[in-house]
């Protein structure tokens, strides 16, 4: 996270004579219409600035926190990243009630509101276009998930490679039925291998026709997701808010066509569209 953090020799964190160091400004997100916004939020003070007719969603924070050093120090401690992520998303999606957004990392910080202006100045032509480019589009994201043991063994009991040789093992001699079942236990894994790939890639593939751009992000360990199934497809779709009700049904469908071959299927969405943000061309221009 720290690769979002701005830094001092950024150009985008031009120093203004008036601020005094002791809060930095902590951007959310940009939006092109008034956002609505509670003016204390989990006790902090929110605001914005309107800039070249876009608006930036802020607050200030305390460089205790957020200054460069003592983020790195504080990303180390998990309950203070899981309540600060969570507030940081959370105002995000307020502000998408009611407007279109371009959400920024967690913890992208300026020095002072003058270097916040003069980013919003600069960049406002791009960020007008991907406003322009996400209205009324939704991102959601959809996870599939795998209980490899349920594959296997629906492998094992209906395919017909499997089963022949399942009937060859057992009219055969000992010593050649131990070299079937060694061959047998490396056709499902090569099975599965094959199953897994194409579970995945015909999900996504349908799924691309309702969408208007789409991603695939890396799979997820157990450790991160928190799930006895292994991750198998970890993709987000950028829709049409006419065609998500579609989209949504199509994975309720898939959930049900492949229930029986251990795959789940976890739907989420609408998000701020931080996957079709390309963000990075506003640090370096």
């Amino acid at each position: 996270m720290t690769d979002y953090y701005m830094e001092a020799d950024s150009p985008l964190l031009r120093e203004d004579t008036g601020d005094d160091g002791k809060n930095l400004i902590y951007l959310y997100c940009i939006t092109n219409k008034l956002p609505v916004i509670e003016k204390i939020y989990y006790g902090m003070s929110m605001d914005f600035i309107k800039q070249a007719g876009i608006y930036g969603v802020f607050s200030k924070v305390s460089e205790y926190e957020f200054g460069e050093n003592n983020l790195k120090k504080n990303l180390n401690d998990m309950d203070w990243l899981q309540t600060k992520v969570n507030i940081h998303e959370e105002i995000i999606e307020n502000i998408m009630k009611t407007g279109c957004v371009i959400p920024f990392k967690f913890a992208t910080v300026f020095y002072s509101e003058y270097s916040l202006k003069s980013m919003l100045t600069e960049y406002s032509e791009k960020f007008k276009e991907t406003l322009a480019y996400l209205a009324d589009k939704e991102e959601w994201g959809l996870k599939i998930y795998c209980d490899i043991e349920k594959l296997k063994q629906n492998i094992s009991q209906k395919d017909e490679e499997v089963l022949k040789t399942d009937a060859e093992i057992n009219a055969s001699t000992p010593g050649r039925a131990f070299f079937l079942k060694k061959k047998k236990e490396e056709l499902i894994i090569a099975l599965l291998d094959k199953k897994l790939n194409e579970y995945a890639l015909d999900s996504f593939e349908y799924l691309k026709k309702y969408s208007i751009s789409t991603c695939i992000n890396k799979l997820l360990s157990k450790e991160i997701t928190e799930r006895e199934e292994s991750m198998i497809l970890n993709s987000v779709y950028l829709i049409d808010k006419n065609n998500v009700f579609d989209f949504v049904n199509i994975v309720e469908s898939f959930k049900t066509k492949y229930r029986d071959n251990g795959l789940f299927f976890d739907c989420t969405g609408p998000w701020p569209p931080y996957n079709f943000c390309l963000q990075e061309q506003y640090k370096n221009g």
